[in-house]
């Protein structure tokens, strides 16, 4: 049996160590969190993710599980901390780096170190290397390095870490196949085999991509409301087109990936990157354009508007970098009074009060979708037919199906003028 230590027990880390211990390694999972170690040694979880909950009980059950501060000796460790980014938008390596410091206290000759975060382009050749370095070891022929980025989706993460095809970009070529061995223990797609700064600048190019894509819709909603074009319905008609995907608009970008990654390739070529920057100018005003239709919808800023989601995506629990937060806050700044529900997030998540369904839309002169779940694709219109002020629904995810004509209902295919929104 192969020891594993992971190093990092977030929406990553938790899951990745889950499934070796799944598949037979037994491995010691390390967290600064004292209520996430807890929570794993019970055979819990502390985020939401579908399956998750039976596989960490199974494996801590098993014996292939445990949880702790520390970091442990293993054959290999996986770094899988957040990098998040500075005010200026410039990557926050000191996680990786207090991780991999971490790892130093425990390596020995033949062990394989794997950093799953996301990260700048060269951080493994300029950052993580030389730390083994500094300390006297051979990095690819005493330990072997390598970058081996997640690209997963939230809700199908167990699934998509077997299913999909895995990008391995070591720091040499034996660092390359020893990590390729690791992951063959249950990938069930390719393993790519690269180096690791292609391994890191394929990883920022897939989210890029994204955002770049949701920013061209987001801007062909702003350009159609100008001149009152049906935004949505242009998008469907031009996907008919066999080369054509326009993505879907949204109130903004969120999340751990696509929210940030584009920053980190920024950071290292600015001027070359000026498309990558305007598409995060573009999505980081969504949230403002977001407030400005409620401003059409409602009397004044002293009205109730009910905010129906606060996660950057449908059904999961992850609040990070989502624009439904941003639009909360700001909604709050400006003096508006707030409904908040969400089914999926717990009060100690966020600082203000949250609210069921119907004390949410009581009184609410908008009531506001920021969130694609599943429970709001069908609504209690009963509840907002007599508990709301005015029954207008905009929703910012089109998820909405509206039943009751009394019900006005506003995506971003029929945005108009205040007089015609208050025509209800």
């Amino acid at each position: 049996m192969k020891n594993l230590c992971v190093i990092g027990l977030g929406y990553i880390g938790l899951p990745t160590a889950a499934m070796f211990a799944h598949h037979g390694w037994k491995v010691h999972g390390v967290d600064v969190n004292p209520r996430a170690v807890d929570m794993i040694n019970r055979g819990e979880i502390h985020i939401e993710e579908v399956g998750l909950q039976e596989m960490v009980k199974q494996a801590v059950e098993g014996g292939k599980l445990k949880a702790s501060p520390n970091t442990v000796e293993a054959d290999c460790f996986i770094i899988a901390v957040p990098t998040p980014h500075t005010s200026d938008n410039k990557a926050n390596l000191d996680y990786v780096v207090q991780a991999t410091r971490s790892v130093l206290e425990k390596v020995e000759k033949g062990n394989i170190v794997i950093v799953e975060s996301t990260i700048p382009p060269r951080t493994i050749n300029d950052v993580v290397a030389p730390l083994f370095e500094e300390a006297g070891w051979l990095v690819g022929e005493d330990i072997y390095l390598a970058h081996c980025p997640e690209r997963v989706l939230p809700g199908r993460i167990l699934i998509e870490l077997v299913e999909n095809n895995r990008i391995i970009g070591g720091i040499n070529e034996a660092s390359t196949d020893k990590a390729a061995e690791v992951y063959a223990t249950f990938v069930k797609g390719d393993l790519l085999k690269t180096s690791a700064l292609s391994a890191e600048m394929s990883k920022l190019m897939e989210n890029t991509y994204r955002d770049v894509n949701i920013a061209l819709a987001n801007e062909l909603v702003k350009i159609s409301e100008r001149l009152g074009i049906d935004a949505l319905e242009v998008i469907q008609l031009a996907n008919h087109h066999p080369r054509v995907n326009l993505h879907q608009p949204g109130p903004g970008v969120g999340g751990h990936c696509l929210a940030v990654d584009p920053y980190f390739i920024i950071e290292k070529a600015p001027e070359e990157s000026k498309l990558i920057s305007d598409a995060r100018v573009i999505n980081n005003s969504m949230p403002d354009f977001v407030i400005q239709q409620v401003e059409k919808l409602t009397e004044s800023r002293n009205s109730k508007v009910a905010i129906l989601g606060l996660t950057y995506k449908g059904n999961i629990d992850d609040v990070r970098e989502s624009p439904a937060m941003e639009i909360v806050e700001k909604l709050l700044d400006q003096g508006y009074d707030l409904g908040v529900y969400d089914p999926h997030i717990k009060q100690e998540q966020v600082e203000f009060k949250l609210s069921s369904f119907a004390d949410a839309v009581a009184e609410a002169e908008c009531i506001l979708v920021l969130t694609d779940h599943n429970e709001f694709k069908d609504l209690d219109e009963g509840a907002i037919l007599t508990g709301s002020k005015r029954p207008i629904i905009l929703d910012t995810k089109n998820c909405v199906v509206v039943k009751s004509k009394q019900i006005k209902y506003v995506n971003f295919g029929n945005l108009t003028t205040k007089s015609t929104f208050l025509r209800v």
